[in-house]
């Protein structure tokens, strides 16, 4: 029906895998529980347990049109183009590229299926790389 959530399985069983998170997010994540936990009492038994890390202030899970306003706000405060909530994987793939890090171990964080379609998106950051490591070289030989 439109416009109710539903839960399913993850397409792949490679949909199911751990990602390690950089401290500031646990960090975050343990004061946003922190605050989950005083919704929760707050709203005693209208509380409804849904198990969603981001909920309602009873529990319930959020409508996705709430999260893309919220988001969009976000990022007019900080002055910020619009931007696709979904372009965070990108921005966040592109950035790991850019550090330094290997098309295998972004393409096990997406959870892309083939390194072919990590590199057929991201190329354009490895052409960057290569750019910057000619004139890594450049300043090696004395240019």
């Amino acid at each position: 029906m439109a416009g109710t959530l539903t839960l399913l399985e993850p397409k792949t069983d490679r949909s199911r895998r751990l990602v390690v998170l950089p401290e500031a997010v646990c960090m975050a994540l343990k004061a946003h529980r922190t605050r989950q936990k005083l919704d929760r009492l707050v709203a005693g038994s209208r509380w409804s347990d849904s198990c969603h890390v981001f909920a309602t202030m009873l529990g319930k899970p959020h409508h996705a049109a709430t999260i893309t306003r919220a988001f969009q706000d976000a990022l007019a405060r900080a002055e910020l183009p619009h931007t696709r909530f979904h372009d965070l994987l990108h921005s966040a793939a592109t950035f790991l590229l850019a550090q330094g890090f290997g098309l295998e171990d972004v393409k096990n964080l997406l959870g892309h299926s083939t390194i072919v379609l990590t590199s057929n998106t991201y190329g354009h950051v490895l052409e960057q790389r290569q750019q910057e490591m000619a004139s890594g070289m450049d300043a090696v030989l004395g240019q």
